[in-house]
């Protein structure tokens, strides 16, 4: 286990693997882990990373973000093909599982705590040794199973209520779920506030028994990969600084929008677009 800088205190806690994408132009990084801990440190946020990764994964697209990584014999490793009927991938590596032993314990009192597995790497109960001001769950990662050629198909959280109830938002897609309703219907009633994405048709926000839908400004999709980690990160960070649900769902799919335009981590919101969102109604 290692980490790039000193630690210090950080306001953004993110657990998760990073990912190693393969894609036609090469590897890049990728993950929850990523997208989100970029985001919010371009939201001004001091950042902290656990994840584990292997050798093969370079980490210097995170920059000065302090990161604490198990060490793996490689990292978790997906191909992502998409086709007209949705996303497709390809699991071809899993890297060690993340224990929260692991998380430095100047790291456990982060004001927001995010964890956001791709390959139920993590536990979704936090333990008691932590203290956020704000628990974030996106369980994509707990809502996906592969098969033994690695393709990956949509699956079933395992008995969610305990993360549910303890988690102070949930962000996932209508991706992770297959499209079934009963089971947004399910997490809306078990959690605070439930977020759901759905690409271009922008997001809606489930909160105190009602539900508003969020439209998102028309924009050129050159790469949909991690606009819901960047909304997931945006939405965490404006909830905390502004305790209003509606405001934080907003500001998160303008800012998300953006992100289809880019390539990769290229797609982490600039300081123009921030500000553009803070101001913004649509």
């Amino acid at each position: 286990m290692y980490n790039l800088v000193p630690l210090e205190p950080v306001d953004y806690l993110v657990i998760g693997h990073v990912t190693h994408d393969l894609t036609p132009s090469g590897p890049r990084l990728g993950g929850t882990a990523a997208y989100s801990a970029l985001t919010a440190r371009a939201l001004g946020l001091r950042v902290g990373v656990v994840t584990a990764s292997g050798p093969e994964t370079s980490l210097d697209a995170l920059g000065e973000i302090p990161v604490v990584s198990t060490p793996s014999a490689q990292s978790t490793t997906f191909e992502n093909m998409y086709t007209k009927n949705g996303r497709k991938q390809i699991l071809h590596h899993r890297a060690t599982p993340i224990s929260f032993e692991s998380v430095p314990e100047i790291w456990r009192r982060a004001a927001i705590v995010h964890i956001g597995p791709v390959a139920q790497e993590a536990d979704a109960v936090l333990p008691g040794s932590f203290s956020p001001t704000l628990l974030g769950l996106t369980p994509q990662g707990w809502m996906r199973a592969w098969d033994e050629s690695g393709q990956v198909r949509q699956a079933d959280w395992v008995s969610p209520e305990q993360a549910l109830v303890q988690a102070g938002a949930v962000v996932l897609s209508i991706e992770d779920v297959g499209g079934d309703e009963e089971r947004i219907e399910f997490m809306a009633a078990h959690t605070r506030i439930l977020a759901v994405t759905e690409a271009a048709a922008g997001s809606r926000l489930y909160w105190h028994g009602d539900q508003r839908r969020f439209r998102v400004p028309d924009k050129y999709e050159t790469d949909a990969t991690g606009a819901g980690d960047i909304f997931a990160a945006a939405f965490f960070m404006r909830l905390l600084t502004t305790q209003d649900p509606w405001e934080a769902a907003r500001f998160a799919t303008q800012l998300s929008a953006y992100s289809v335009a880019r390539k990769g981590l290229h797609a982490i919101p600039t300081v123009e677009e921030i500000q553009a969102c803070m101001v913004e109604v649509f």
